[in-house]
């Protein structure tokens, strides 16, 4: 009995822990559209996972990025600026090509989360990976987030 108890102590401390993150959930959109998730996973670092379409490698993308926020100025009396940089990486599968894309992604961007739950971002994110049975291939671009915070 003590061992249940203990057991949904540590799961329901485990759940609180997991909730207690920043997340904010939106859409990625310029060399691609791509609906878009980030998780904050040690101070203010974060993981951001996007699946969509990139319009330059003619593929259906999935990414995952762990982005290390450099600087947070104070610009503002109101919201938070934030100026990030990560590396990552992309599955995809080329639509055109009806290849199997594996890629390195690196991204750096700039932030700004209102004082209400919005959350607007500016990045560049490169890929360069390999089409398997079709040679390499390479993804570079500016996209515009709109993400709601919570």
């Amino acid at each position: 009995m003590k061992r249940m108890i203990l057991i949904a102590a540590m799961m329901l401390g485990l759940a609180f822990a997991a909730t207690a993150q920043p997340r904010a959930i939106g859409a990625r959109m310029g060399s691609g559209f791509e609906a878009s998730y980030q998780h904050t996973v040690k101070g203010a670092d974060f993981v951001e996972a996007d699946l969509g379409l990139l319009f330059l490698s003619s593929a259906l993308n999935a990414s995952a990025v762990y982005n290390f926020m450099i600087a947070q100025p104070a610009w503002t009396d109101r919201g938070e600026w934030g100026f990030y940089a990560g590396p990552g990486a992309a599955l995809g599968l080329g639509y055109r090509s009806s290849g199997f894309n594996l890629a390195a992604a690196g991204q750096v961007g700039l932030e700004y989360t209102f004082w209400f739950p919005l959350q607007l971002s500016f990045d560049i994110r490169a890929q360069l990976g390999a089409t398997f049975g079709h040679g390499f291939y390479y993804d570079i671009g500016p996209s515009l987030g709109v993400r709601y915070r919570f």
